[in-house]
């Protein structure tokens, strides 16, 4: 005799409980007798299923017409008891994964989810389920033995109300557990107390009468308004004291411009007088690089207090926009003040980012920054994500914008749950907020909080949003505000006056407006809080502090200690034999040829200078090998596959060294690691493209923030990159790192562009970006073939002293006939062909080290030293690329005539034909000799 859980010929039949309609009573009384003596005997799936046999034995004769009791009948009923216990389970679990689809989660009431949730009663074989009968099963939702009606309103209340829950793609069976239990403990709500509420709606008041005032005093101009989407203030507070509390010390902050104002005001607690500056008018700071930027891209910093007396420090980092972008910049920043600060502890620094609905989903850079998440080298501890989902991006709505469901479905991907909240419900809002930060903190990992609300006007306050969606904004216009129906809830409540409520909107307008007052007589300059904190002692630059020279000799003793301890291999690791010989050879150049290379060049910079209490941190591509095998930062042994860090071994009282092998990402680790410069200025800084060109993939980081915040938002970096370059016959997109357009965005001393030639130089190069007193971004021409030209080395005593030149000049015996301006490899091509043909002493070659800034004085007293030689320029890359346009313009503003010798303009970088490039290089290498 089979046990069915349903009559054989109803087609409703669970398909998860189908396993037992062939299979006997007695084989699962024999299995339920092995479960009772040892229940971890048989199979997890049986033993849940048996442990609702046992809480099920007291109604396991239930029904008016049972068949007679015999054995065989009474075990038959239990089982059909527990099959429809095992049904309401399994409708426990639809509302689990599923029951978000029927929440009320859009404040507009427009939504309607795009597919059918499969909750009804019927599919799973409960639709005729007498009113008295209890199940079991309750208990599992924090419920006594309840009915089905019970259950079910149980159900809804938790994942079917205001919030939404996504969480069941979660694989890790501790953390579906945790947010299980917290999300149907009360009906995944917070019983907020009066002190509570009142502090909930004092923080929707300043969000919602700050707009108010803005828009009634500085019509017309653009703020990005937060109305509609207010809860976002309550909801940041929620942050600060849920972390604050859990131990955090500072929160780190990316947002794009929608609501960026109020968050200024509200939540970092920028002066208001310096925002309504803004408006008014105001001049710039008085440097002599600002250019300044809109008043909703600024960033600030500040520290404030949770309501439990916490400190924590704010900070809000600048952002263009280019939304999105900021993302991987404020990971950065958290893990520079983790490491720095906290020695690596994750939870002492928060970051939050404040998403758009259309940018989350739309912009590639987001699920980059997300597979950071639980990298070694760029984790940070879990990141709280809010989404202010307007349902619209400027005038597309999601149906145009999105293929999935949610804008939030990246999250997935990443293990990370998902609260979607209705914002008009500013207490779930909270409480979703409050289940985040708890979640994050616990775990360490991501958490996103999707509020769905609206956007009180168009895209911007002079922008018309009934020419695209009239039916929108006709509910908008009718619908009340959330500060709105907060106090409607309040008002309702014993504890909350209207008096209160009153006094408290009455004194906030008139402070906005004594602050408005106050900076009508007063200077109107806005201030550049460039130097404090671990800024302190730093200073602003200028062209010839770039230009100087600067002592960046390194002792002879951590020569010694360096070279001895990249060359050293314990003896309880085994190298690759080929490893290892490499190694023992590279050590016998050093020490009986004095022949030091790139790569122990490099290490040698690296390893002065966390000798000297300076950090490295270097990250990339393979940047541990090297992409051309060059760099073996560390070794693999052969027989464990574990990695041996040379410099990690070089001193127990050296500052760290950093090298990390990145994702095949360019934005967002570039992103991460500009990030980290502007938060650790104290540090060496690299990020090193696998090909130079590859860094075009990261283009928005260069230009919005790498070559323009310090004029833009008065934050210096140090950040340096390394970008492999030179024409090699390795086609396209393997030749050009564009030199070019680094050239063409260098301006007001803001960047450096190196070319350097040798490995001394190179390592001077390096240690001078920490040994200055200022902080710029430096772009680094990297080698490629020249990493193993026998010529290409350097002497100890390069190292030992001295410091970066901004030329090497190759002086002949007498008058030269021509002077050869060049820049990187092409020198290597044309001294080779020179001492060939024997006319090394009857020209001068200029190498230019030192791009940009340009050291014109040194050109003019070259042209002084050699007024009758003919000058040329020689370049590997076309004409309408590389260093030329830069050179012959600032060459024609010292009236230094020069001519072009390279290849002629072209669209693409170079040719992909190693004949033609063998051509061409030979060509323009005998042009620029004059042969």
């Amino acid at each position: 005799m089979s046990i069915s859980p349903k009559e054989p010929d109803t087609p409703k039949t669970s398909r998860r409980l189908a396993f037992l309609e062939s299979i006997s009573p007695e084989y699962l009384e024999n299995l339920h007798e092995q479960f009772e003596n040892d229940p971890e005997s048989v199979a997890p799936d049986w033993a849940f299923f048996f442990e609702l046999v046992d809480t099920a034995e007291e109604v396991a004769h239930t029904g008016s017409e049972s068949p007679a009791p015999t054995e065989s009948n009474e075990t038959s009923a239990k089982y059909s008891q527990i099959a429809l216990e095992l049904r309401v389970h399994e409708l426990i679990e639809a509302y689990r994964m599923r029951g978000h689809l029927l929440a009320k989660i859009d404040p507009l009431g427009l939504y309607e989810p795009p597919i059918d949730p499969h909750l009804d009663l019927n599919l799973f074989g409960l639709d005729n389920i007498p009113d008295g009968t209890k199940f079991q099963v309750a208990k599992e939702i924090g419920l006594p033995s309840s009915s089905l009606k019970t259950i079910v309103e149980h159900l809804k209340a938790t994942y079917s109300n205001f919030i939404g829950v996504e969480f069941h793609f979660i694989r890790d069976e501790e953390l579906r557990s945790w947010l299980m239990e917290r999300i149907e403990t009360n009906h995944n709500q917070t019983n907020f107390n009066s002190e509570q509420k009142i502090r909930i709606l004092k923080h929707l008041f300043r969000a919602s009468i700050f707009e108010s005032f803005l828009q009634n005093n500085y019509t017309g101009q653009k703020r990005f308004s937060l109305e509609g989407s207010e809860s976002l203030i309550p909801a940041l507070k929620q942050v600060i004291n849920a972390c604050a509390d859990l131990g955090a010390k500072e929160i780190v902050i990316g947002m794009a411009h929608r609501g960026r104002l109020n968050v200024l005001a509200n939540v970092m607690e920028k002066p208001y007088q310096e925002i309504f500056k803004e408006f008014e008018g105001a001049e710039l700071p008085e440097l002599a690089e600002a250019t300044g930027d809109v008043k909703y891209h600024q960033g600030y910093s500040s520290d404030a207090e949770s309501s439990n007396g916490q400190k924590v420090h704010l900070s809000l980092a600048p952002n263009p926009s280019h939304l999105e972008w900021v993302n991987p910049v404020v990971e950065g920043v958290t893990r520079a003040k983790q490491d720095t600060k906290y020695s690596g502890d994750r939870k002492k620094v928060v970051p939050i980012l404040i998403h758009g609905d259309a940018a989350i989903i739309g912009q590639g850079v987001v699920p980059e920054t997300l597979n950071l998440a639980n990298l070694n080298g760029y984790r940070t501890g879990g990141t709280i994500h809010i989404v202010i989902n307007n349902q619209i991006g400027f005038t597309t709505l999601p149906h145009a914008s999105r293929s999935s469901l949610y804008c939030t479905d990246h999250a997935k991907a990443f293990g990370a749950p998902i609260f979607h909240v209705n914002g008009d419900h500013v207490e779930d809002v909270v409480h979703a907020i409050g289940l985040a930060c708890e979640f994050r903190m616990k775990f360490g990992r991501d958490a996103f909080v999707d509020i769905w609300s609206y956007r009180k006007y168009g895209h911007n306050e002079g922008d018309e949003p009934r020419f695209t969606q009239p039916v929108m904004y006709k509910v908008i216009e009718q619908h009340p505000s959330p500060l709105e129906i907060y106090i409607k809830r309040l008002t309702e409540d014993p504890n909350v006056s209207q008096d209160e409520v009153d006094k408290f909107s009455k004194g906030f307008k008139e402070e906005l407006d004594r602050k408005r007052a106050e900076i009508k007589d007063s200077p109107r300059i806005l201030k550049a809080d460039m130097f404090r904190g671990l800024w302190q002692g730093f200073e602003l630059s200028s062209e010839p502090k770039m230009i100087a020279p600067v002592d960046t000799s390194v002792k002879e003793a951590d020569f010694e200690k360096v070279i001895e301890c990249i060359h050293h291999i314990p003896s309880d690791v085994s190298p690759l034999p080929k490893f290892k010989k490499m190694l023992e050879l590279r050590k016998k150049k050093i020490l009986e040829n004095d022949e030091i290379d790139w790569a122990v060049g490099e290490q040698l910079a690296f390893g002065s200078l966390i000798l000297e209490n300076f950090p490295v941190r270097l990250s990339g591509q393979d940047s541990i090998r090297g992409t051309f095998s060059q760099r073996h930062a560390a070794m693999r042994d052969i027989q464990t596959g574990t990695r041996y860090y040379f410099l990690h071994h070089l001193d127990p009282n050296a500052a760290k060294f950093y090298v990390y092998d990145s994702p095949l990402s360019e934005a967002a680790v570039l992103g991460f690691d500009y990030g980290y410069s502007v938060a650790q200025p104290k540090s060496l800084v690299l990020w090193e493209a696998q090909f130079g060109d590859f860094a075009n993939s990261a283009q928005v980081i260069i230009d919005q923030f790498f070559v323009s915040a310090e004029s833009k938002w008065y934050r210096m970096s140090g950040l340096s990159l390394l970008l492999p370059h030179g024409y090699e016959g390795q086609g396209p997109e393997h030749s050009s790192a564009r030199l070019e357009r680094f050239l063409q965005m260098a301006a007001q001393n803001n960047i450096q562009v190196c070319y350097p030639t040798t490995p001394a130089q190179y390592s001077h190069l390096l240690r001078r970006q920490v040994h200055r007193k200022f902080r710029k971004p430096l772009i680094v021409m990297a080698p490629k073939s020249p990493l193993r030209m026998p010529e290409v080395v350097s002497k100890k005593a390069d190292f030992l002293n001295g410091h970066f030149h901004n030329m090497l000049i190759d002086r002949p015996k007498n008058k030269p006939k021509r002077v050869i301006l060049c820049s990187g490899k092409i020198y290597w091509d044309l001294a080779r062909e020179a001492k060939a043909k024997k006319i090394w002493d009857e020209i001068t070659i200029v190498r230019l080290e030192q791009i940009y800034p340009l050291d014109k004085q040194q050109l003019l007293d070259l042209k002084k030293e050699y007024p009758d030689s003919g000058w040329f320029w020689v370049q590997e890359e076309p004409k309408n690329m590389g260093a030329w346009s830069f050179i012959k313009l600032n060459l024609l503003e010292l009236d230094i005539p020069i001519n072009y010798v390279g290849r002629l303009a072209t669209a693409s970088t170079a040719t992909g034909s190693h004949l033609k490039h063998e051509r061409e290089q030979r060509q323009l290498t005998e042009e620029g000799l004059g042969l």
